[in-house]
């Protein structure tokens, strides 16, 4: 035996029992998960106020438990163990992440993650109702609040290069304000040009997307849909809420929800298909990782890849719908039956200013991203009250996408992240995620160049396989970078993503290659 090092019987016994205690810690958070979803879908208004308790106690006691000394010695125990062991091994990634993790988290006291669970948990039932009657003056104290928790939840973390950084790296391991800002400025500059030559153009009729059509049936449809690109239904359930969102509390239970529109057609289907990206991602994770911090996404910008490629890359390509439209005419002859399917085509791609983030086209849907990420660090920094976030908000819709939200309700109520969670860190995620869906998607053409047609056909087996095999089952195994590189042989790269719109929106809407002016006819 190696001095220093621990017989193999004893690291065995040692890492059993760190399983078996991080997967103690991972039900009590699953539990407080479930408590969350639970309010977010059927709870009455009344429960509220127990449930913030209720939640806040259950992430106490999994934060006192995940902090233990006792489970940071274990940590270091198997440290020299995991040196002898593959990197790519399970045991070597769960050892590695588990000191990540721990070291992170010693850093946290318990109660603030017990008052700011309760928090979030008080003012997001508040914004249930502040956002329908357009009331910020209600949210104002809980948003002012939750700057405070966001700063406070920083300073766990000095030294840092941005008040931003602690909150980026636990979404976004590896990121940082000043990589995004990099990262932000050149696909400003690329996308501006594209929205501009797009958006000087007559608007795309988007009308048979905007008729009457009744709620169950669309329900049903995206269902359907979502089921036939992979989501499992005897692992998952589709749910009604405010605002749409996926929720894992084991391998075996992963749910989404959706909301539906009778007067929009686009909202439920690609809300759904948004939702069944992310479930997809955790339904492909190893069920040996299950219990562990690695049963679980690797990042918040790989979870959005999935969303956004399966909603966005996949679901509203022409070859897709040459598959589904067909059923979709039938559930709604009356609305679709004269409606041919290059018009469907171009509405379900329409590309126009927007003032809501949710509804936003491809092209314009960064600059949204880009407006609350900017807004945020502001908020941290100081330089932006909480009081003139409103105005701001306008002021920087205008400025950004040319167009300006008439009420609080569309402005700065419209998302609910800064409501119910910390500032910072929530929104870059989602540019991230499209960068990444594109190369990803890239990669799988290349080994399967088939894939197009294959969709077109109605079989996503092949695409499903690929991100399951080189992106999902890993889970948190590997940092995102690292995972990125191993999965398509390069750094994340903007230029498949710019490819993709280019070549897409170019054909769309006429854009001469490279320049985006307008191709004219004559």
């Amino acid at each position: 035996m190696t001095a220093g090092k621990p017989a193999r019987r004893s690291a065995e016994q040692m890492l059993n029992e760190l399983k078996r205690q991080l997967r103690e810690i991972s039900d009590l958070n699953a539990v407080g998960d479930v408590l969350s979803w639970d309010q977010a879908t059927y709870m009455p208004e009344g429960g509220a106020g127990a449930r913030g308790r209720q939640r806040a106690m259950l992430n106490r006691l999994a934060h006192e438990r995940a902090i233990e000394p006792a489970l940071g010695g274990l940590i270091d125990g198997l440290t020299r163990y995991a040196e002898d062991l593959l990197y790519d091994s399970d045991e070597a990634s769960l050892i590695r992440v588990a000191r990540r993790d721990f070291q992170k988290k010693i850093k946290i006291p318990s109660d603030h993650v017990e008052r700011v669970t309760s928090h979030f948990s008080t003012s997001y039932d508040a914004w249930t109702r502040a956002r329908p009657t357009n009331d910020f003056a209600t949210m104002l104290p809980y948003l002012e609040r939750t700057l405070d928790l966001s700063r406070e939840y920083s300073s766990y973390f000095v030294p840092y290069n941005h008040v931003a950084d602690p909150h980026i790296d636990d979404a976004d391991e590896g990121m940082t304000a000043a990589s995004i800002s990099g990262l932000f400025g050149e696909l400003k500059r690329q996308l501006v040009p594209m929205v501009r030559a797009i958006c000087e153009q007559p608007g795309v009729d988007d009308s048979s997307l905007r008729q009457t059509f009744a709620k169950a049936a669309q329900f049903d449809f995206a269902l359907h849909v979502a089921e036939c690109l992979g989501y499992d239904l005897k692992r998952g359930r589709l749910d009604l809420t405010h605002h749409p969102f996926c929720s894992r509390f084991s391998a075996g239970d992963i749910r989404i929800t959706t909301r539906v529109n009778e007067n929009d057609l686009g909202d439920a289907l690609f809300s759904t298909l948004h939702e069944a990206g992310h479930a997809m991602y955790e339904q492909g994770i190893s069920t040996a990782l299950d219990g562990t911090p690695l049963g679980q996404g690797v990042s918040a910008g790989f979870h959005e890849s999935q969303s956004r490629l399966w909603e966005n890359v996949v679901a509203r390509s022409r070859g897709f719908w040459e598959h589904f439209y067909p059923r979709l005419q039938q559930i709604f002859p009356q609305q679709l039956s004269s409606v041919p399917l290059a018009t469907f085509h171009r509405a379900i791609n329409k590309v126009a200013r927007t003032v809501i983030r949710t509804d936003a086209d491809e092209v314009t849907y960064n600059l949204h991203i880009m407006l609350r990420f900017d807004l945020e660090n502001k908020l941290l920094e100081g330089e932006l009250s909480v009081k003139d976030l409103p105005e701001a908000w306008r002021a920087a819709m205008q400025a950004d996408l040319g167009i300006a939200p008439s009420d609080d309700r569309d402005g700065c109520l419209q998302d609910a992240h800064w409501y119910s969670g910390y500032i910072g860190g929530g929104f870059q995620s989602y540019a991230i995620g499209n960068i990444l869906s594109a190369q990803f998607y890239a990669a799988a053409l290349k080994a399967y160049p088939d894939v197009v047609h294959e969709i077109a056909r109605g079989e996503f087996g092949t695409l499903h396989a690929w991100v399951r095999d080189n992106l999902c089952r890993h889970g948190g195994k590997f940092a995102p970078n690292y995972l990125v590189e191993r999965a398509t042989g390069a750094a994340m790269q903007m230029s498949p993503y710019l490819d993709y719109l280019h070549e897409k929106y170019g054909a769309l809407y006429r854009l001469l290659p490279g320049n985006d002016q307008v191709l004219k006819t004559h």
